[in-house]
């Protein structure tokens, strides 16, 4: 067969040989001078090329080698398996013989067997006879307590069950075969009055643990008999799990009811007993004021208690027990649960802080946990917090509420009483400096300060929480008395035969409370920690404000009534009777020296305040008669006489003022100088000047408008189309902007509309 038909790469190889070497040749030999080296590069690929046959040569000399060892391995195993096969055949044979000697083996198998069973029954037959007998006297032993006695009986009939059990167990068969359910039935059901023993021992066992802290008084032996008794239970129960699975290859089964943890028993059972001591004085008066009372019961008798098991018990127990460290994780669970459920009622707030303190003070103080003999148990024990985080916020939250709740209960109450006192028909009481005054915020401020003085009591936090609920129901008290004194003005004012000063008395009374309650606000916002808040976060950052807000409602109402009273004067100004006579000045005069007489007896700085906005007033409507144009000058004297009224009017406005500026500070900008300011604009003589007039009054009072200063010139009657036009475009491009703190006196002065048909108003007459 060709090679190419067996080996179709070689062809394949090849061509790619003589392509590679073609390509090769024309790269070297691309010039004829190249061909010089032709001797050389032929010999240089003749030694390659027997280098390479000689590496092949090599190559498959090695393999050929590697077969011929491996086909001698194989041949010496095949002899082998044909030995091995032989030996395999022949033991078959002498296996199959001797069978029949194993099956005649069988039958004294069998009965070897039943010779154990029988000399096992004959062997515990003298047992059996006296098990009844020996349940029968520890029954009696247990009922007279004698319990370690009981114990020891009891220990060896078990002894026996177990025997019985495990050489019915060893004489089943074969390693790893177990019990029949009808000898382990029979045994159990011959036996049952052992497991009878150990429940009634169990019993009375726990009987006595559970009368430990009377028992230690009393007698302690019973105690320490069952604690003994314990420790023997855990030691076998020790010992026959260190038995099982042991040596030989089969597993010893453990007894009926092992193991029977007897030491957890104890403990538990010391637990139930805590929690049952404790639930016998728990629920006895434990609402309304006999909360703190029982709180104080718990405390002395866990106290107590704790010193019993530290002087008494603790030494009748092994060390390992740390039996005061397990009364304290008893009591500490048990007052967790009671307290838990003591904090989910609905309780008053002396009931919250008779538990917040219990709890926060009390309960880790030297008088009970802190106690020096227990702190190093204490340090021992992981006990945890008494309440969680959680539950004191809760508890704190809910104290909070019940005293917002007396304390709005009790605002509403003083607000009805100080509603009765307005009603009588004479003047506020003064204090020593003749100021009106009322108890009522030197009363709210001592309530609020107690309940702040209270609350630290428990923490800062609480206190906090307190104060911004203070301070949050004195700013909806304030709220509510403006609220009643505007209804009550309101009243007053429809019933005609009160007096309308009397009805206002309630007013300064309120700004004078306003005055004591901004410091007694401060004393509070000063003992409030940074960090206060809660869940009154709607109370401003600045209880002030509210204060501001008050006062400033009631300033307003003042002024509405110097408004009123003020009213029926007020259209006689700037007319020409008032021209000619000088009327109604002087009157307006008496009934505004009248209520500052009244704003007097306001405290400061309410009463500056008053005084303040009384010049506002008195001068915003003496400037809103001028605006009305009233009277519109007809020559030169009349503008000298208007400007000359004008200046009298300021100089009488301002003796009455002046009388008053020593017991207080004078505002920072006095709207009585615009006066003098108008009255020097009428009575200019040169009409010329009117643009410098009006650039300085621009100046101090930029709130001034177009149509103000236009019914300025309106009234001075002499002015010509040229110069009010000059005088209006040089205020309409020479507006400034208003000073940051400037208060507008023109903003609130209505210009009355112009009763020209034919004019537009934003178009220049021509």
């Amino acid at each position: 067969m060709p090679v190419a038909e067996v080996w179709p790469e070689v062809e394949r190889a090849e061509r790619l040989a003589r392509g590679a070497a073609l390509k090769w040749a024309s790269g070297v030999f691309c010039r004829p001078e190249h061909l010089e080296r032709l001797s050389q590069y032929k010999k240089r690929e003749s030694q390659r090329t027997t280098s390479i046959h000689t590496r092949l040569k090599s190559m498959v000399q090695s393999y050929l080698e590697g077969v011929g060892w491996g086909l001698e391995q194989l041949r010496e195993a095949r002899a082998e398996l044909r030995e091995v096969s032989h030996a395999l055949r022949k033991a078959g044979l002498e296996s199959s013989q001797n069978t029949e000697g194993v099956k005649s083996l069988e039958k004294l198998r069998d009965v070897s067997v039943n010779h154990q069973q029988l000399l096992a029954a004959v062997s515990n037959l003298p047992r059996l006879y006296s098990v009844r007998t020996m349940v029968l006297e520890t029954e009696r032993l247990v009922e007279s307590r004698r319990l370690l006695e009981a114990h020891a009986r009891l220990m060896e009939l078990e002894h026996w069950q177990d025997d019985i059990l495990w050489q019915l167990h060893g004489n089943a068969g074969t390693a790893g075969s177990s019990l029949s359910a009808e000898d382990k039935e029979l045994v159990t059901k011959y036996f049952c009055g052992v497991g009878r023993l150990v429940e009634a021992l169990g019993k009375e066992m726990w009987a006595v643990v559970s009368s430990a802290l009377a028992l230690a008084r009393q007698n302690p032996t019973p105690f320490v008999s069952a604690v003994r008794i314990v420790e023997r239970e855990e030691a076998l129960d020790q010992a026959l799990l260190e038995e099982r699975g042991g040596p030989g290859g089969v597993s010893r089964p453990l007894p009926p009811g092992r193991p029977r943890c007897w030491r957890a028993c104890f403990f538990q059972v010391l637990e139930e007993a805590v929690s049952a001591r404790f639930r016998s004085v728990s629920y006895l008066h434990t609402r309304g004021p006999g909360l703190a009372g029982h709180l104080s019961a718990l405390q002395h008798g866990i106290m107590a208690d704790l010193a019993t098991v530290r002087h008494l018990l603790e030494h009748c127990v092994p060390s390992h027990y740390r039996l005061t460290g397990a009364y304290l994780r008893a009591s500490h669970r048990c007052l967790h649960t009671h307290l838990a459920q003591v904090s989910s009622w609905d309780l008053e707030s002396g009931e919250i802080f008779a538990v917040l303190n219990w709890v926060l003070h009390i309960y880790n103080s030297p008088d009970m946990m802190g106690h020096p003999e227990l702190v190093p148990e204490m340090e021992k024990e992981e006990l945890g917090p008494l309440i969680s985080t959680e539950g004191l916020e809760q508890l704190q939250s809910k104290y909070v509420q019940s005293v917002r709740k007396s304390v709005s209960e009790w605002m509403h109450k003083a607000l009805q009483v100080e509603l009765q006192d307005w009603q009588r028909e004479q003047e506020p009481d003064t204090d020593h400096e003749g100021f009106y005054q009322t108890s009522l915020p030197t009363i709210i401020t001592q309530m609020l300060e107690e309940n702040a003085r209270v609350a630290l009591m428990i923490g800062p936090s609480l206190r906090d929480q307190t104060i911004h609920m203070g301070l949050y129901e004195m700013e909806n008290l304030l709220n509510r008395c403006v609220c009643v004194i505007t209804l009550y003005i309101c009243v007053c004012v429809l019933l005609p035969f009160i007096s309308v000063c009397v009805c206002y008395y309630p007013l300064y009374l309120y700004m004078c409370s306003c005055v004591s309650s901004r410091k007694s606000t401060e004393s509070l916002q000063q003992q409030q920690s940074s960090r206060a808040g809660g869940q009154y976060s709607r109370t401003p950052p600045n209880p002030l404000a509210a204060l501001d807000r008050a006062v400033r409602r009631a300033c307003r109402l003042v002024m509405d009534q110097l408004l009123l009273d003020l009213q029926p004067l007020l259209p006689g100004l700037l007319t020409r009777p008032w021209l000619a006579q000088g009327d109604p000045t002087p009157k307006l005069c008496r009934v505004l020296e009248h209520h500052l007489d009244l704003y007097s007896r306001v405290r400061p700085p309410c009463r500056q305040r008053l005084q303040e906005e009384a010049q506002w007033l008195m001068v915003v409507e003496y400037v809103r008669a001028l605006m009305q144009k009233r009277l519109v000058c007809r020559g030169a004297e009349e503008r000298r006489q208007l400007g000359q009224q004008m200046v009298q009017d300021d100089q009488q406005f301002r003796e009455i003022f002046q009388s008053l500026e020593g017991e207080g500070s004078v505002p920072e900008v006095n709207p009585l100088a615009l006066l003098p300011i108008l009255a020097d604009f009428i009575r200019l003589k040169d009409p010329m000047m009117l643009t410098l007039e009006v650039s300085g009054l621009i100046a101090k009072y930029p709130d001034i408008s177009e149509e103000h200063v236009s019914v300025l010139l309106d009234v001075r009657g002499d002015i010509s189309r040229d110069v009010r036009g000059t005088v209006l475009d040089m205020l309409e491009q020479s507006a400034p902007p208003l000073p940051l703190g400037y208060r507008p006196i023109f903003t609130d002065i209505l210009v009355p509309p112009s009763t020209l048909a034919f004019c537009l108003p934003t178009a220049k007459c021509a």
